[in-house]
């Protein structure tokens, strides 16, 4: 099954995070492309990165909750919430995914 995972960063968050962690946090996203199949900053309205975004393939939510866990972004703070909502993709690449009717 397909999730979103919409997280929220912490107002009072270092912003120097980011920069210090993102190497280990894309090493942790390549090692899980299989389950993973994109992420990224949302931006503000000045085009700043704040909070985040993923798109995961998993049996179930407690999978998708061990994997944030284990994002090396989790322990340091910059973090406040997280979101997991199940996702039906019915469009992909210009093709239907579904029949109607």
């Amino acid at each position: 099954m397909k999730f979103i995972i919409l997280f929220e960063d912490a107002a009072d968050a270092d912003p120097d995070i980011r920069t210090t962690f993102m190497t280990k946090h894309l090493d942790f996203l390549e090692k899980n492309s299989d389950r993973i199949s994109a992420a990224g900053p949302l931006l503000d309205t000045a085009g700043l990165g704040r909070d985040g975004l993923w798109i995961v393939d998993a049996g179930s939510e407690d999978e998708v909750d061990r994997l944030v866990r284990e994002d090396p972004f989790w322990p340091t703070g910059l973090r406040k919430s997280y979101s997991i909502i199940k996702w039906r993709q019915v469009y992909l690449d210009g093709a239907r995914l579904i029949s109607p009717g």
